[in-house]
């Protein structure tokens, strides 16, 4: 715990002028950020008597062992500035909001040939139009299936619309009437992106004009006895009335607008948001936040502003729900108000009016949206006491059988993989408050080594890992050719990670380094690796690093000093937990092994092999086990494959002795090449 008084900024050093500002731990990881219009007042106010402070806010300025701070020229660029700042460093003390899930979107993409009609999730692409989200996928599919009779827009994968294209014979939503088959030219470029438009324009709520002229075209055509055409064109009328009915109106037709309710206790809060376009519902999500830091309802609702509509830009006309609407209702106002209006004007385009529903509609239609951040709040503490208490004992049992002064909030575990010696390489996964942090997992390649010495190669993975702390500790900041080429790989598991999460990148785009020191270091093995892990910290001089082994027979848990493991009761949730880090260590370890072993199989030795084929190569490979093996073997050996004559056994034995392969056997009569069996 450090004093914040050393670190506290010399009077007049502090700027009285907007400002964003960033707390810093002592191993140089931001921590907090905040924004002020007086960077002076607002540093001024962590600096006094912790009794004075907010519990949260003297947590967070104990941990913090610096602080540093940007100036800007106006509070619209300092709550800019704030939310990039949040979305990069990831601050373990800002308000975070947790998705749950990736909320489905229909999304039509208007920048191909031929648009397509889809359900989307994560990040928003250029050039495509989403509307949503919604709660489930199958409500975009009833909607869309409505649709299709009236919009016969195209809805297949890029495959399948390429073979039909081949075949000249489009798919059954060609058949069926609800596909105009662009694939096979039954319309063309044009007429095919003019569908796509018209589903755009009624999905975005421009509804009523083009019912109208549905019904007009309908009674035309009655009137000159085309029976068969006005039934069609009513039954496209009910269809569309039917998608209608699926969003309900709930304000006039003219309104655009965003309704953001919040629902609070003292440690987490909810919130919810209901997308309203032309009147009517079309889309809801939600998010839930641990109030890690002292805030107001206000400080909330502005974080929820930048977490919706900061990566937005442009007004909602061509994007259905997307971007920031006219109007955005909020149960209380940001303090000040005015540069947060400034930035979503901004980002809009145009006037964005903030403000609270005092009666009428809107305000019902606000109790509706506080009612369901309530239930979600209530959703959320349900399902999620059970698995923090879980976690909580997990690290507390963890403490107590290794004997450690404090629970191990951050655990690395070391796991080796390699086949029969070959293709030997390394994992290190990262677990911190008992869940798995994928953005900092690791992945090493080991070289030098013969033979299955696991030993010797968690010596060397631990030592790396650790030598990276040092040098990243003494804060040189440079990037050297040896450290670049060593072998550590960082690797970041979540294709579309959710918001906050880490991407396993610096902000220049070079690998996360191996900065924070965990609590633990979990090895997969027995004692001879936790002495070798124990070795590798001793020889750096690091002892404020635990060190244990977990052994896969009995799941005994090793110490380095100790002759008798530790056994853990098996229904003991730390057992659990650490066997769940063991597991995923070598999972992760396996994947890469494999994903080197395909490579290696690949380029491999055997592809110089002149006239031997894939088959064939396989059948060795699997014969031997592997290559190292396989250049062990004779030619009779080589032989007992199937399928492997003699002289195919002599190429293969002299192309893996790096030797020239035989000249091949040649009748002298006839001039033709005699094979393995004498033909």
């Amino acid at each position: 715990m450090a004093d914040p008084s050393s670190y506290r900024p010399k009077p007049g050093q502090i700027p009285d002028s907007p400002g964003v500002y960033r707390f810093r731990d002592e191993h140089h990881r931001v921590i907090y950020v905040g924004k002020a219009k007086s960077l002076r007042q607002r540093l001024s106010s962590y600096f006094q008597d912790l009794a004075g402070l907010h519990p949260r806010t003297a947590t967070m300025v104990t941990t913090a062992a610096s602080v540093d701070w940007t100036v800007v020229g106006t509070e619209v660029e300092a709550l800019q500035l704030e939310y990039t700042w949040i979305k990069e460093f990831d601050p373990r003390f800002n308000v975070k909001y947790r998705d749950d899930k990736s909320y489905p979107y229909l999304a039509v993409t208007m920048n191909e040939e031929f648009p397509r009609v889809q359900v989307m999730r994560g990040a928003k692409k250029k050039g495509v139009r989403y509307f949503g989200p919604y709660s489930h996928a199958w409500a975009i599919r009833e909607t869309v299936d409505l649709l299709l009779r009236v919009f016969p827009v195209r809805t297949c994968s890029a495959g399948v619309f390429k073979r039909s294209a081949q075949i000249g014979r489009p798919c059954l939503l060609g058949y069926i009437g609800k596909c105009a088959a662009p694939c096979v030219g039954r319309v063309t470029p044009e007429e095919h992106r003019e569908l796509a438009e018209e589903f755009c324009d009624f999905t975005a709520g421009r509804t009523q004009a083009y019912l109208r002229r549905l019904e007009q075209q309908m009674h035309e055509a009655a009137e000159e006895t085309e029976y068969e055409k006005a039934a069609r064109l009513r039954d496209d009328i009910g269809a569309l009335r039917r998608a209608m009915e699926k969003n309900a109106v709930v304000l006039n037709d003219a309104t655009d607008a965003d309704l953001i309710a919040l629902a609070e206790d003292e440690l987490e809060a909810a919130v919810q948001i209901f997308h309203v376009r032309g009147g009517r519902i079309r889309g809801q999500r939600g998010w839930v936040t641990d109030k890690v830091e002292a805030v107001t309802t206000a400080d909330l609702v502005e974080h929820a502003l930048q977490q919706l509509y900061g990566e937005e830009r442009g007004d909602t006309g061509s994007t259905g729900t997307g971007g920031v609407p006219r109007e955005v209702l909020v149960p209380a106002l940001p303090e000040p108000l005015e540069p947060v209006v400034e930035w979503l004007a901004e980002r809009r385009g145009a006037r964005v009016s903030l403000r609270i529903p005092q009666r009428g509609d809107k305000r019902a239609l606000m109790e509706t949206v506080e009612r369901n951040a309530q239930q979600t709040l209530t959703l959320h503490k349900t399902k999620r006491a059970s698995d923090l208490t879980t976690r909580s004992r997990a690290l507390e049992e963890i403490a107590e059988a290794l004997d450690l002064d404090t629970a191990p909030l951050r655990i690395e575990c070391f796991d080796i993989s390699h086949l029969q010696g070959d293709d030997v390489v390394a994992s290190m996964v990262v677990f911190e408050d008992g869940l798995a942090r994928k953005g900092e997992y690791r992945r090493f390649q080991i070289k030098g080594f013969e033979g299955q010495d696991d030993v010797r190669s968690m010596h060397e993975v631990v030592s790396r890992r650790f030598r990276r702390y040092l040098q990243e500790k003494q804060r040189t900041g440079e990037w050297s050719e040896e450290v670049e080429t060593s072998g550590e790989e960082a690797v970041g598991e979540a294709p579309t990670a959710p918001a906050g999460e880490p991407t396993g990148r610096e902000e220049d785009g070079r690998p996360r380094r191996f900065a924070y020191p965990p609590q633990l270091v979990v090895v997969d093995g027995g004692r001879p690796q936790v002495a070798a892990a124990k070795a590798a910290l001793d020889e750096l001089g690091i002892d404020d690093v635990a060190v244990c082994g977990l052994a896969k027979r009995l799941e005994e848990v090793w110490l380095p000093d100790d002759e008798n493991p530790v056994v853990l009761p098996r229904t003991s949730e730390g057992l659990y937990l650490l066997q769940r880090v063991r597991d995923e260590a070598h999972r992760f370890a396996i994947r890469y092994q494999r994903s080197k072993r395909a490579k290696t199989l690949k380029a491999g030795p055997l592809d110089e092999v002149r006239g031997l084929g894939e088959g064939r190569k396989q059948a060795l490979i699997k014969h031997f086990g592997s290559v190292k093996r396989l250049r062990a073997a004779t030619v009779e050996q080589l032989c007992e494959v199937p399928g492997v004559g003699r002289r195919t056994a002599e190429t293969v034995a002299a192309a893996l002795a790096g030797g020239a392969p035989p000249a091949p056997a040649v009748n002298t009569a006839t001039g033709e090449i005699i094979d393995d069996d004498g033909k």
